[in-house]
């Protein structure tokens, strides 16, 4: 007997996690394991769409007759990509650059259904920090919260209070924009959906 193809989310992320469960959207995981190298010259969102669709073909291919879906947020301050901090000095360099200042959140979201066909789009959300104390970036690097997280940030944990103005999708912020994540499923032909 033929199974209900499953969705299978390539990222190991909590917060991805967290979103689907609240969305009540059944799914396994099965982190994608990839180089996220930038290439020379490649623009932000040229990096996270190339990135969220590399991870998704890459599950998609030990898992044939599932739906794969895969996704990669980037933070963009003034056209530079900042991605997760190498260690505490750069997540406090990164933090140091938003204090007081707009950026934007960008997530690629793809998505390979059980045909093999794949459909890749993104998500943009304006954020902005108010001006922050170095003993406020100093303190909150040292919870650890800010190393795994695109931007050095979660905006729903230790940033929360920095934020002064959100522009879009707030899940996007989070790291899976389920507005755009639910219509590429219903889109796809995916049957396990509760609205």
């Amino acid at each position: 007997m033929l199974h209900e193809p499953r969705l299978i989310l390539a990222s190991g992320s909590p917060r991805r996690q967290e979103l689907l469960r609240g969305a009540e959207i059944e799914f396994e995981v099965f982190p994608a394991d990839i180089r996220e190298d930038l290439n020379p010259g490649e623009p932000p969102l040229d990096y996270a769409l190339r990135m969220a669709r590399e991870k998704a073909l890459k599950v998609a291919a030990q898992f044939p007759s599932d739906y794969v879906l895969a996704a990669d947020t980037i933070v963009v301050l003034d056209d530079q990509v900042l991605a997760k901090p190498r260690d505490s000095q750069d997540a406090q360099r990164m933090l140091a650059m938003l204090s007081d200042r707009g950026h934007q959140v960008r997530t690629a979201v793809s998505l390979v259904a059980p045909s093999g066909s794949i459909e890749t789009q993104s998500c943009v959300t304006a954020v902005s920090f108010r001006k922050l104390g170095q003993d406020e970036i100093l303190k909150y690097v040292a919870t650890g919260e800010p190393l795994d997280k695109a931007g050095a940030y979660a905006i729903q944990g230790g940033a929360a209070s920095w934020v002064v103005r959100v522009e879009g999708d707030y899940s996007n912020v989070v790291g899976l924009p389920m507005a755009l994540v639910g219509k590429m499923l219903r889109g796809s032909g995916f049957k396990n959906l509760k609205s």
